[in-house]
């Protein structure tokens, strides 16, 4: 967390000097922060003859090969200790060797080099770096050059921002008017030191000393150097031992801070009442309040989150907090449980991953799906929301697995597998032919969580499994553990039979077959109402997703088998006319069971084409389905449904699903 010592020095060189005995060091100036560059100086002590550089090309928790390398311009070094030259600190331009690396040639073992490049820094994600007259923000992995071979070495940061920087905040942002220069402050995972330098010519620069054990551990920490709003609280483990988080809020918003302290606090409790203890000392959220972005990164003591301002809470937030505000909590919860499952516990190919190249895995189901359960679900065992309000959200998560034909052919394991070509390269065809691990496997952790719990007569849960994990990984070292498949089998067999882990994974983790929702819903007490005006045909006529422009209704998607794909009709296309009419949604939902055949003009590209669509087909071809799922349920406590024919007791009902809902309370101190 960043520290609160300061402290001040006259000249630039002079804070160099303070640096500890580091074997690394890298100088972030941000001066040219207006034209989003950051001028970065690297310097180390070779220890082999024409040492390599390398940037990673995609960082942890983001399985895309991100290609952070295309950001750096030019890299350039001088040899401090050359003896015999004219020139003391002659320039050499670096060789490039692929497309992520850089050669040094003309260095030899022992000699002292500052490496100099510059990285433009213009992506508003919490995956890269972003910087502005509003923000410094920076994920390491595209900022720092490692030196191959002594990534292990203890690394040394320091983070040069002009005053003006600071003073222009204040100029150009009424919301920041009447604040002085403390507001704006660094955030990040690791201890800082803020430093106040008096350059040479004169000019007044900000400073910020960071250290890390090692490289790796540097990329681990992101931060954020802004005009931020924050506050803290204390969580305290079973061991009485308290850890200190810190939460902040950059951008432009008027969110509710005492609420959001409060709902926070309360969530991260939860955890730690849950797995006992935590593997940070301290924990810090970073959060960014934009129009509409959204999105989070894990990092081991840290999340960089990126939100609509809409879903922080509001100054009059009602007591159950609002679907917007529930994303951003659900966020939070999702990210800080990563801490434990995914940075603690990982897949084991991600333990010593090699960042330049994929490290595929068939569990990130595992991690990403018991994640995206277990976020919710903790939302509603710390109270911070109702189970009313949870059963919606999980209602959200079946209805996305429902209206996803892709879950008949791609397994949750597959999907896994093939996230590095897949999940963050969507097309048109995505949904027809694959399934989200995110989705799906929050699903999977749902329908194990309830074979747990019933195959253990109500004694374990999913909960369980993670929880022995991570006790495991405690035993270790390094305080880590990867984990495998057979891993997987092993510690599920501590809980359940072995043989119906195996069955289950066979059918639902390697295999297609539909999930058992409502089996295992009903009989943990949850009634399952089909929505009766949320209807495939409504929302998706003719089995193809549109929408309206001025040129007519683009078509987005087609379902496989579908009346618009048997007539012809593709993603792309353009449909000018129904039956002779100017095409529109409405008319469109109005023929989405039409008798007889409808033709529609289109253009495919600059073609005018013209096809015949038969409603009915769609329906027809699905005589021989034995049951056809529905496009959209609705979830309900049991003995809460007042819509129910038949007569409840509820003291029949009530500890089927007070067992799965209310089972975290004996984890509660």
């Amino acid at each position: 967390m960043t520290s609160v010592s300061s402290s001040s020095d006259n000249q630039s060189n002079q804070h160099d000097s303070r640096k500890s005995a580091t074997d690394i060091s890298y100088r972030l100036d941000f001066t040219r922060f207006s034209e989003h560059l950051v001028d970065i100086t690297l310097s180390f002590i070779a220890e082999t003859t024409s040492p390599c550089l390398w940037l990673p090309a995609w960082i942890p928790g983001s399985y895309l090969m991100r290609e952070f390398a295309r950001n750096i311009t030019a890299v350039h070094y001088q040899i401090e200790n050359v003896a015999n030259s004219k020139d003391s600190h002659p320039k050499h331009r670096a060789y490039k060797i692929d497309k992520n690396t850089w050669q040094l040639p003309q260095v030899e073992v022992g000699q002292t080099l500052r490496v100099h490049y510059e990285v433009y820094c213009y992506d508003l994600s919490v995956r890269t770096a972003y910087v502005d007259q509003q923000r410094l923000y920076g994920n390491f992995t595209s900022l720092a050059l490692a030196v191959e071979g002594q990534e292990l070495k203890p690394v040394q940061v320091s983070l040069i921002v002009p005053t003006a920087f600071t003073a222009g905040q204040q100029v150009m942002d009424d919301d920041l008017k009447g604040k002085d220069n403390s507001d704006v402050v660094l955030a990040c995972g690791l201890e800082a030191t803020h430093l106040h330098i008096d350059a040479q010519d004169g000019s007044s620069k900000h400073g910020y000393s960071l250290q890390a054990d090692s490289y790796h551990e540097l990329i681990d920490h992101p931060f954020e150097i802004a005009a931020q709003e924050s506050f803290s609280f204390i969580i305290q483990d079973d061991g009485h031992q308290t850890l200190s988080h810190r939460f902040f809020i950059s951008g432009k918003h008027h969110a509710n801070m005492g609420r959001l302290q409060q709902d926070v606090t309360q969530i991260c409790q939860a955890y730690v009442n849950w797995l006992g203890d935590a593997p940070f000392d301290d924990y810090t959220f970073m959060t960014y309040a934009s129009g509409q972005d959204y999105g989070g990164l894990e990092h081991i003591n840290s999340t960089s989150l990126i939100t609509p301002r809409r879903d922080l809470p509001s100054v009059d937030e009602p007591k159950i907090p609002s679907t917007d505000y529930q994303r951003f909590l659900g966020l939070c919860s999702h990210e800080y449980f990563h801490s434990w499952w995914v940075k603690t516990v990982r897949p084991d190919v991600m333990l010593d991953v090699d960042l330049r190249k994929e490290a595929f895995t068939p569990l990130l189901w595992v991690f990403e799906g018991f994640t995206s359960y277990i976020d919710d679900f903790m939302l509603q065992a710390s109270g911070v929301i109702d189970k009313a309000s949870y059963l919606k959200l999980l209602a959200e998560q079946i209805n996305r697995y429902y209206q996803t034909d892709g879950r008949a052919h791609q397994s949750v394991a597959e999907s896994s597998f093939d996230a590095w070509i897949k999940l963050y390269r969507s097309d048109e065809n995505t949904g027809n032919a694959g399934i989200s691990y995110y989705n799906k496997g929050a699903l999977v952790a749902l329908c194990l969580d309830l074979t747990l719990q019933q195959k253990s007569a109500g004694r374990y849960r999913l909960f369980d499994v993670v929880k022995a994990f991570y006790n495991q990984a405690k035993k270790n070292d390094n305080k880590r553990i990867g984990i495998s498949s057979a891993d997987m089998s092993t510690v599920i067999g501590q809980f359940m039979p072995v043989a119906d882990w195996e069955d289950f994974e066979h059918r639902y983790v390697n295999g297609v077959e539909e999930l058992p929702l409502e089996q295992l819903l009903t009989a943990n007490g949850i009634k399952i109402h089909v929505d009766i005006k949320d209807t495939a045909d409504k929302k998706v006529p003719w089995g193809m997703r549109c929408s309206e422009t001025p040129a007519g209704l683009k078509v987005n998607r087609v379902q496989r088998g579908s009346a618009a794909a048997k007539s012809g009709i593709s993603a792309h296309d353009v449909i000018v006319a129904i039956d002779g009419i100017k095409a529109d949604n409405k008319q469109l939902v109005s023929l989405s069971n039409a008798q007889h055949e409808v033709r529609c003009h289109l253009f495919r590209r600059d073609e005018l084409m013209r096809v015949s669509v038969l409603p009915k087909a769609a329906v027809q071809a699905q005589d021989n389905i034995e049951k056809a799922l529905p496009h959209k349920i609705n979830l309900s406590l049991a003995r809460m449904d007042k819509f129910s024919e038949e007569s409840v007791d509820s003291t029949d009902i009530a500890p089927a699903w007070q067992g799965w809902l209310d089972g975290m309370k004996r984890y509660q101190q």
